[in-house]
């Protein structure tokens, strides 16, 4: 059971726009665009060069196909970087009329393209060259006009007539010339495209929710008993398969108290969190555990606001129990009716009027936020970028304040526009403090470039629609994957409604991102299978350090979960070889207790493993892990607090040895490594199966000038194993039953 002893602890209680590139990534494919839009003409910005082509007919396992013989450009809107004069303009190489020409301005390089209405399967092209020809040229597909996929790369052509056979998706298509064959412009009597190649029709964007998410509003008949049954379901069901998510239409709601049990998640519809009132509570408490909230998991609140009934909201969680963009228009509870023990937690981008009071929760992070008060806290509160928050006192309490966070970007979330449901991606902020909203810097993303996956989908239809240039928006439900689930455009939205789970099969990865620019991974939980993955999550690739600073991958409320729900087997979590991603709020977590525990039933040696360099982690928990629960080998990494338990089930002192210390670190910063920075960090040993380990350190991390660590503690559950230092051989040991931590407020 995961009861964690407080000791004296209790004693402290008192519009349509698509995501930019800023800069391009050469394997960036096609973006979808929404339905009814028209390009317009501009400068070729080579948003995506050259594209390793995977095309969903092979994700899909499909076979080439006949392709058509009719003309899908034809008449179709057509748009070019130039024209040489109103006489030749690009409509004209679409128009059937072998008579007209486009022509562009005698200069390198030069484009024309078409919209074909919708996203096609893409197999011929033909071009008819007038005198003034193409040498060099691509042809480029994309579904959005902005990032683009090359089909076929054409080199010391001669003009004339030629046909291209090509295999992609694409609503534009795009003759890209680089190198004219004359001194005049390119010159184009007209352009044919051919579809149906592949006979695997594209994966279609947009569509309904699922059956799992309930949309209300407020005059929703009977929305009280909606809450209640689902809350009946899910409150004790800690390691069950049901998945929700409620979405509140924008409005006021009265006399409404939404209990959230397990894997349930509540949300405004609004572009603001005001847009969508609770007069009324969001509640969690532990009923269910005797009063005891330190497994209050997997469930969240975001993008509205409350107004409590009684002055003041309860959210007594744990771990990977997110609180996003909500306005509390009064207090703040984080603690248990009764104040029994708890174990959290994370909120940004929210702002509590009144007093926040952990009151037992042993830790909290908090970040780019607003609070009217903070009172007490056991252990390790963190905060950065915090309006109201309290100032530094860890060398005598448990506060960590930084003034500012140095990079965030908020989580994406649905909202409607109007009666169309769109995905907001906020902007990346740097040195942050306070809310984002309601200023809402970001784009906005329509539902129709997302592929809508619903329980049943494979892996392969999944895999198509990312090929395709679609994002994923996954509904609640539990999705076993029989291959990995490859991202690799750039600016891709991966997002989770209610806690949807993805479960790898048969041993592969559950996914793997490329290294490009922006990725944006959101709100969902990763099990692992009961046959040894390698990694259950890669970000980038191994060895490549591309600067991505500018727009950064960032992954928001993932959690990573080996073993609880059955036997789960992993060697390492999450390995990111990116620079500069953004880890903002997860956990990790080989369980220590459920169905399928054991010191090898669910081993997993890494929990985080940090390759990339520039690396920014806000809110890690990471626990339990056989080896290292941290691993952190990229130049310039920081993180801004890190709560952290070792694994309780280490047989013996044995077990854990290696290099002759016993024990391995919770956090272990590379030998190589020359800068590192961190704060508010803790870690936890509670070595139930033989409580004479003594671990030597909590942290380990080599000695310079570029190596700084600040308010770090070591606390022994119940004497339940020691700690002989805090970090490398500094601080001083735990001792007895006392649950006291020893501290270091500086390293070095």
């Amino acid at each position: 059971m995961r009861l964690r002893p407080l000791g004296v602890a209790l004693a402290a209680t008192a519009a349509l726009i698509a995501l930019p590139a800023t800069h391009p990534s050469a394997n960036a494919a096609e973006t979808p665009l929404s339905q009814g839009r028209t390009a317009t003409a501009s400068s070729e910005e080579n948003a995506g060069a050259t594209a390793a082509k995977a095309t969903a007919d092979q994700a899909a396992g499909g076979t080439q196909a006949g392709c058509g013989t009719a003309n899908a450009a034809q008449g179709r809107p057509a748009t070019a970087s130039s024209t040489e004069n109103a006489g030749t303009p690009a409509s004209a190489a679409f128009d059937g009329n072998t008579a007209t020409r486009w022509s562009s301005q005698a200069a390198d390089p030069q484009w024309l393209q078409v919209d074909l209405g919708s996203v096609q399967d893409l197999c011929k092209v033909d071009l008819s060259w007038e005198a003034a020809y193409g040498k060099d040229f691509q042809i480029r597909a994309s579904s959005d006009g902005q990032s683009w996929s090359t089909l076929k790369s054409v080199t010391g052509a001669t003009g004339g007539t030629a046909s291209y056979d090509v295999s992609g998706f694409g609503r534009y298509v795009r003759i890209h010339g680089t190198a004219r064959g004359t001194g005049y412009g390119y010159s184009l009597w007209e352009v044919a495209v051919h579809t149906g190649g592949t006979g695997v029709p594209p994966v279609q964007g947009g569509g309904d929710l699922g059956p799992d998410v309930i949309v209300v509003d407020p005059s929703t008949p009977n929305l009280q008993q909606k809450f209640d049954d689902v809350f009946k379901q899910q409150e004790s069901a800690q390691f069950g398969t049901g998945r929700h998510q409620f979405l509140l239409k924008p409005g006021t709601y009265n006399g409404i108290n939404a209990q959230l049990g397990f894997y349930t998640s509540i949300s405004g519809l609004g572009l603001n969190p005001d847009d969508t009132r609770i007069n009324g509570d969001v509640t969690v408490d532990a009923g269910w555990f005797n009063g005891n909230a330190t497994q209050n998991f997997w469930r969240s609140a975001e993008n509205l606001a409350i107004n409590p009934s009684n002055g003041t909201d309860r959210w007594a969680v744990a771990q990977a129990a997110p609180f996003r963009r909500i306005h509390v228009q009064g207090g703040l509870n984080l603690a248990p009716n009764g104040y029994g023990w708890a174990s959290g937690g994370y909120i940004a981008d929210s702002k509590i009027d009144g007093t926040v009071g952990p009151y037992s929760q042993q830790q909290w992070y908090t970040r780019d936020s607003s609070v009217g008060g903070w009172t007490n806290g056991v252990w390790n509160m963190t905060f950065s970028g915090v309006q109201g928050a309290p100032a530094t006192n860890f060398d005598s309490g448990p506060y960590t304040t930084l003034d500012t966070t140095p990079v965030s970007r908020e989580k994406p979330f649905l909202y409607l526009d109007g009666s169309a449901y769109k995905v907001f991606v906020p902007a990346k902020r740097t040195n942050a403090r306070g809310v984002s909203w309601p200023a809402n810097a970001g784009t906005s993303i329509p539902l129709d470039q997302f592929y809508v996956v619903k329980p049943g989908a494979t892996a392969a239809t999944i895999n198509a629609a990312l090929a395709q240039g679609l994002n994923l928006l996954f509904t609640p439900g539990v999705y076993h994957l029989d291959r990995t689930i490859d991202v690799t455009r750039a600016n891709t939205v991966v997002l989770g409604l209610g806690l949807a789970t993805l479960v790898p099969d048969n041993g592969v990865d559950a996914m793997h991102v490329a290294d490009v620019d922006g990725v944006r991974l959101a709100g969902f939980l990763i099990d692992a299978g009961p046959v040894n993955s390698d990694t259950l999550l890669r970000i980038g690739t191994p060895g490549a350090h591309i600067d991505h600073s500018a727009n950064p991958t960032t992954m928001q409320d993932v959690f990573i979960r080996i073993g609880g729900a059955g036997p789960g087997l992993a060697t390492d979590s999450v390995v990111v070889d990116s620079d500069d991603v953004v880890i903002d709020h997860t956990w990790i977590w080989r369980a220590d207790h459920g169905s399928g525990v054991g010191w090898d039933t669910n081993r997993a040696d890494y929990g985080l493993r940090v390759n990339g360099d520039d690396v920014l982690a806000t809110g890690l928990f990471v626990e339990h892990f056989n080896k290292y629960d941290v691993y952190w080998s990229g130049e310039r990494g920081r993180t801004i607090f890190f709560q952290n338990e070792k694994a309780y089930d280490a047989p013996n002192a044995a077990a854990i040895t290696h290099d002759g210390i016993t024990g391995y670190a919770a956090y272990k910063v590379a030998d190589s490594v020359t800068t590192h920075e961190a704060w508010g960090l803790g870690s936890y040993c509670n070595y139930t199966a033989d409580p004479s380990i003594v671990q030597a350190h909590g942290f380990q991390v080599p000695v310079g000038p570029g190596i700084k660590l600040h308010d770090l503690q070591v606390i022994s559950l119940g004497g339940k194993g020691q700690y002989a230092h805090v970090v490398n051989s500094t601080g001083a040991p735990t001792s007895g039953t006392g649950t006291v931590p020893s501290k270091v407020t500086t390293f070095p």
